[in-house]
């Protein structure tokens, strides 16, 4: 493929601040195209080199233009993402770089100015494709005109992005990985066994044995729904009260909708109290339906406690719908329960509003993002929008309007509804120590929404990594919560064949705006027109809503009133919720537990805690990680007042990619964690310094230990030579006295003259003496003197002569010739080398310095 150019044609930006260029024409008219280039048909080296595993590019465009930055590059769609890098960096953009799961839609725009009444080459129509996605970001590409790269782009998003087939997605073809997966009812049992208090670890064998039915005092693993017979969206195995037999289980799921009874999903090991959670009972239009073992199983959540004295608990059952809704809900056979028959029961309605409100209202919050944001779709700052000099329009009334449009969105009081409803049944468990029952509708948005927050407020262990999978595990993936059809993504039975539904304008909506990036200017000439048939794309959204965003965003809310109670941190929650948007890993497909065993996706699909797991694995030193979390001051319940119930934008997720400066101005954490992280750095350099002066000195000791041990043995040498040197002058004195000339040479020979004229020549011989050697000297340097002399003569020397040198040097010989030292072998008669060998050590012994040569 041909490198991209630099396009030196564009004589002016699209972002131009100057009055002068905000005509009525629009900014659109700024873009002028000198160039054009066909479709690459090969891939370029840097392309390759930023693909994941697996991930395959499927078409290329170059010279595209990211309008709401102003940025050229290059547009890849792979089977995996929609990929934009820069011109000149050749880096990802992170803005124009979107997986194709959390498109939600797409269309083709076409820009015309209807004051030229002929198109002509230096101003073509302007070909845009605008991108919107789930996670907030509203995206707009420009393209050359009289090129087919747009259609190639569109038509491949068309494809890649609502796949016909589950296992046309991309985690199917990426694979396990690295990233294996284990058995996820393995994990749901050991939080069960965790619930009961029981310290037993489950196996792959014990739900093949069906071993894992425990219980404690009040309530038992029932497996009734190991084959998911019963209710296809309940999980293998659940818990409910020990005295309830499963034929009675059976009985009362008849009474529910989609057969969802109530069970537990979180106990109180102390109290007793527990959380529990179903769907609708059916108690008809008329609201007289009822169901003996419903109600005897709803009653046994009541149960006896020592603290309560004897007294049965009180029992809440929590409506997550309006009361309205509920009642409507009987003309089609549901309804809610009536307090005359269940014990100890009250009814309260949380007035929660339906998936639909709450997918309009994401809709609507995200387009007042674009609007006054810093990069909208259109390619203009909030601040120039109307050609005026201050925020949002140039007045205050403007400034009024932008607020009014984001109250209108009702996106933070649906999240305050939930906030609140969670709260309200943490308070109930925590401070009265009565049951709760909560269900909706079906029992799997709104109820999973209620539950889950509840038992995070109320368990300290859901607020560590750990505990946060285990949550989301159980009361979302195990429970039923429909991913599929929540996120619009295609389930075991193949709904991608569905059409698509044409894009909705926004201005019948409430507190509408101008919808990007299509606002018309005040006075704008500038044609705006969408090419047909069927110019824009979207997934399948009748039942697709950020029902899991939403909950999200309500941790979020208490991470920020309680930043010391949670391990993980904010920037942990967006890669989380990116993570699932993008379904690069299977953990969160299909519509419940029993579509994806029978899809096989944990073994054919990368596991998304197993990627945590291992991104994590540097340490605390890790985003994801809160440096504030301190478990010491929040192991309890969480019990927030209402008055502390006021959710604002969550500027690390809304606001990332329309005012990215502030989203980063929010992150106080971040620069704590830089602080810590200097810190850090200085912390291991005075480390790497102690380090190194420890082994300076242990170096220094080692020497000063070698030049000690040199001195002793300098000492001991110099000792050994002065007893040397004692020895000889002795033996020399002694000689001497018998009136021998004695001589040493540096031979180790010695001359002596003996009266008579009789010459001999002694070779002395050092041996060392049979004594242990101490540790610290060496032989050589312990050794005494030990001399042997061995005489030869020119003549003959007679026995007499040697008898009288031996009786005249030895001072052991006795009067009568006798000799008191009869093994040193003095002498050797007979022979004609005649021997004298003075054994010093064996004088020693007998104190030879005092009886014969005397003190010194």
């Amino acid at each position: 493929m041909a490198g991209s150019k630099p396009r030196s044609g564009r004589s002016t930006s699209l972002r131009d601040t100057s009055e002068s260029r905000m005509d009525t024409a629009g900014s659109w008219d700024v873009l002028e195209w000198t160039k054009i280039e066909p479709m690459s048909r090969s891939v370029s080296r840097d392309v390759l080199e930023l693909l994941l595993e697996a991930e395959q590019v499927v078409v290329e465009g170059s010279g595209v233009v990211l309008v709401n930055t102003d940025e050229a590059g290059t547009l890849v769609v792979t089977n995996y993402r929609l990929l934009f890098l820069s011109e000149g960096t050749r880096k990802i953009i992170p803005l124009g770089t979107i997986p194709l799961a959390t498109i939600e839609k797409f269309s083709k725009i076409v820009l015309k100015n209807p004051s030229a009444s002929h198109q002509s080459e230096k101003n073509p129509s302007k070909r845009l494709l605008q991108v919107t996605g789930k996670d907030m970001r509203i995206i707009t590409f420009g393209f050359r005109p009289r090129t087919k790269q747009r259609r190639a782009i569109f038509d491949a998003l068309l494809k890649y992005t609502k796949p016909a087939r589950l296992w046309d997605l991309y985690a199917f073809s990426a694979g396990p990985s690295r990233y294996q997966n284990t058995n996820p009812k393995v994990r749901l049992l050991s939080e069960y066994f965790r619930l009961l208090g029981s310290s037993y670890h489950p196996s792959p064998e014990t739900i093949e044995n069906r071993s894992f039915t425990l219980s404690n005092d009040w309530w038992r693993i029932s497996s009734v729904n190991s084959n998911y017979d019963m209710s296809p969206t309940y999980p293998f195995a659940f818990i409910v009260p020990k005295a309830f037999s499963d034929e009675e289980i059976l009985q009362a799921s008849n009474f529910r909708a989609r057969c969802r009874l109530p069970v537990v999903t979180w106990c109180h090991s102390g109290t007793g109290a527990v959380l529990a959670r179903s769907s609708q009972p059916l108690v008809g239009l008329m609201m007289n339906m009822r169901s003996n073992a419903d109600e005897k199983l709803v009653t046994a959540f009541c149960t006896k406690h020592y603290s309560l004295r004897g007294s049965s608990r009180k029992l809440y059952i929590a409506d997550a719908r309006p009361r309205k809704n509920a009642l409507a809900n009987g003309a089609m056979g549901g309804g809610s329960e009536s307090s005359s028959n269940y014990s100890q029961s009250e009814i309260v309605f949380f007035g929660i509003d339906n998936i639909h409100a709450i997918r309009d209202s994401l809709a609507r919050l995200r387009d007042y993002l674009d609007t006054y944001g810093a990069t909208s779709s259109d390619g203009m700052s909030s601040f120039l929008r109307h050609s005026g000099w201050t925020w949002g329009g140039g007045n205050l009334s403007s400034m009024s309007a932008s607020v009014s449009t984001l109250g209108d969105s009702a996106w933070l009081i649906h999240v305050q509804t939930v906030l609140a409803g969670s709260a309200w049944i943490a308070a109930r468990i925590a401070l009265e120590a009565a049951s709760v029952l909560v269900h909706c509708s079906d029992g799997w948005d709104r109820t999973t929404q209620l539950v889950s927050l509840a038992s995070l407020l109320l368990d300290p262990y859901y607020r560590t990594f750990k505990g946060f999978q285990a949550l989301i595990e159980k009361d979302w993936l195990a429970f039923g919560h429909p991913f599929a059809d929540r996120m619009g993504m295609p389930t075991i039975s193949g709904d991608g064949n569905n059409p698509y539904e044409l894009y909705r304008q926004s201005s019948s909506r409430i507190g509408s705006f101008p919808t990007s990036p299509m606002r018309q200017l005040s006075g704008s000439s500038t044609s705006i027109t969408q090419q047909s048939p069927g110019p824009s794309h979207t997934q399948n959204s009748s039942n697709a809503s950020p029902i899991f965003l939403q909950w999200v965003d309500c941790i979020s809310q208490l991470l920020r009133m309680y930043p010391l109670a949670f391990e993980y941190s904010m920037a942990f929650l967006v890669d989380f919720v990116d993570c699932v948007l993008s379904c690069r890993f299977g953990n969160f497909f299909c519509n419940s537990e029993k579509e994806r065993q029978q899809a096989g996706v944990p073994d054919a699909c990368g596991c998304l805690w197993a990627y945590f797991e291992d991104v994590r694995s540097v340490g605390n030193s890790h985003p994801h990680y809160n440096i504030f979390y301190d478990p010491t001051n929040y192991d309890g319940p969480l019990l927030p007042p209402a008055a502390a119930l006021a959710p604002t934008i969550w500027p690390q997720f809304h606001l990332r990619w329309a005012c990215p400066k502030e989203a980063q101005a929010a992150e106080v954490e971040t620069k704590c964690r830089n602080t810590l992280n200097k810190l850090a750095e200085l912390q291991k350099a005075k480390d790497a310094s102690e380090r190194k002066a420890n082994e300076v000195m242990k170096k220094l000791e080692s020497l000063t230990a070698e030049l000690r041990n040199e001195k002793q043995l300098s000492i001991s040498s110099m000792n050994l030579a002065k007893k040397a040197t004692r020895e000889t002058n002795a033996i020399k004195r002694a000689v001497q006295s018998l009136g021998c000339n004695i001589h040493f040479s540096n031979s180790g020979e010695l001359t002596l003259d003996i009266e008579g004229n009789q010459k001999y020549v002694y070779r002395s011989v050092y041996s060392p003496p049979r004594r242990e050697m101490g540790s610290g000297l060496r032989d050589e340097d312990k050794s005494d003197l030990s001399v042997s002399l061995t005489v030869t003569g020119e003549d003959k020397v007679s026995t007499n002569s040697v008898s009288r040198l031996c009786e005249s040097l030895c001072p052991l010989r006795t009067i009568d010739g006798g000799c008191r030292w009869p093994d040193a072998s003095c002498a050797q008669f007979g022979s004609q080398f005649v021997g004298l060998k003075a054994n010093f050590d064996a004088f020693d012994r007998l104190s030879i310095y005092d009886t014969y040569f005397g003190s010194e």
